[in-house]
């Protein structure tokens, strides 16, 4: 069980990371949620329907793919910790680079809650204006 649960949760990241909110979706229980934790405009909860906005909106806004490396996966019961770093090129050509840790929570072997630590403020310096601008353009 453990080994299917790593693989749901690392499918769940290279999904997001690319863009592809139909993969994503496939991962993710009815009623999931992510929680940002830490003090940026990006911080706080994200419903499904919004984790899967975002995730759209990560083709125009990180068209090389955040390009996950995996550092550490662990499963314990119905929980998958993992540590990866990102490193992109974002669609106004600036260099982003963050370090991640994700806690999972599964239910009926989909992702039911992530708890997402990563540096907020920086993603709130490069990332929040290019969501901004993809939904202004909607």
């Amino acid at each position: 069980m453990s080994q299917q649960n790593k693989d749901l949760v690392v499918k769940f990241i290279k999904a997001f990371s690319d863009g592809d909110a139909v993969t994503a979706e496939t991962c993710l229980a009815p009623g999931a949620q992510t929680v940002a934790k830490g003090f940026g405009k990006l911080s706080g909860p994200r419903p499904r329907e919004l984790i899967l906005a975002t995730t759209a909106a990560f083709k125009e806004t990180i068209p090389t793919g955040l390009q996950p490396h995996f550092v550490t996966v662990t499963a314990e019961g119905e929980r998958v910790v993992v540590e990866f770093e990102g490193n992109a090129m974002l669609a106004n050509d600036t260099d982003y680079r963050n370090q991640y840790c994700m806690v999972f929570t599964l239910e009926n072997g989909l992702i039911k809650l992530v708890n997402e630590y990563y540096c907020t403020l920086l993603a709130d310096e490069r990332i929040l204006p290019l969501l901004a601008d993809v939904e202004a353009q909607r």
